[in-house]
Formats: structure tokens, C-alpha cells, sequence
């Protein structure tokens, strides 16, 4: 896990956070280019999942091994849940729930990433 691996998926999720939070002040429906743009994004958290656990069985740093491949689950499990609820939510606050989301997908990048490193316990 590198540097420019999480502030890169982080800036992502950022990016797609302010489509949708634009989206729930135009209180525009959760759309497709929202959905793709998601969609994207699982597909890098899929491959930092496989990527990260296949680092994690080869390196040598003492990393809390259960707390890294729990955040690299949960973050993966977020965006689908999101989207689910945002299709579901009729109202503009379906997108709100897809800005929370991408928010906190940001954060445990960044959370991951100081795991990885060792700063933070």
C-alpha cells in the first residue's frame, strides 16, 4: 500500500461525493452516470483489496493483520450499500446517503493507509 494508492482512491471517492452532493442540492434522482461513477470506484476498491491482502502476505512490517483485511472489506461493502439505498430513497436524500458514503470510503483509505504505515493503532 502505497502513498499515492489511497490519496488517489481517497481524491476519487471525493470526486464522486461532490457529483452527488451536487446531485442532492439540484435534487436530482440517483442517476446512472452517478451509478457509473460508483461503479468505478468499486472496481478500484476491488482491486485495493487484492492488492492490499496480497501485501499483507508478503510483507514483513508489523501490521495489525484482522484490523487492515477488515478495513479493506468494509470499504469495498460501502459503495454497494450506498447505491442500494440511494436507488431505494426516492427523494433527494438518496444521493445524501451516496455522499456520506463516499466521505467515509475517503477516510478509511486514508485510515488504511496509516494502518499500513503503523501511525495509527
Amino acid at each position: 500500500m502505497t502513498d499515492p494508492v489511497a490519496y488517489g482512491i481517497a481524491l476519487v471517492a471525493m470526486a464522486i461525493g461532490i457529483f452527488a452532493a451536487w446531485h442532492t442540492v439540484r435534487r436530482l434522482p440517483f442517476g446512472n452516470p452517478l451509478f457509473y461513477a460508483v461503479g468505478i470506484l468499486e472496481i478500484l476498491l476491488i482491486a485495493l483489496l487484492i492488492g492490499g491482502s496480497v501485501a499483507l502476505g508478503s510483507t514483513s512490517r508489523d501490521v495489525d493483520s484482522v484490523l487492515f483485511v477488515s478495513y479493506l472489506v468494509t470499504v469495498v461493502v460501502i459503495p454497494p450499500a450506498a447505491v442500494l439505498w440511494g436507488i431505494a430513497e426516492k427523494s433527494r436524500w438518496g444521493t445524501g446517503v451516496v455522499v456520506i458514503a463516499m466521505i467515509t470510503v475517503a477516510v478509511l483509505c486514508v485510515r488504511l493507509l496509516g494502518i499500513w504505515k503503523g501511525t495509527y493503532v
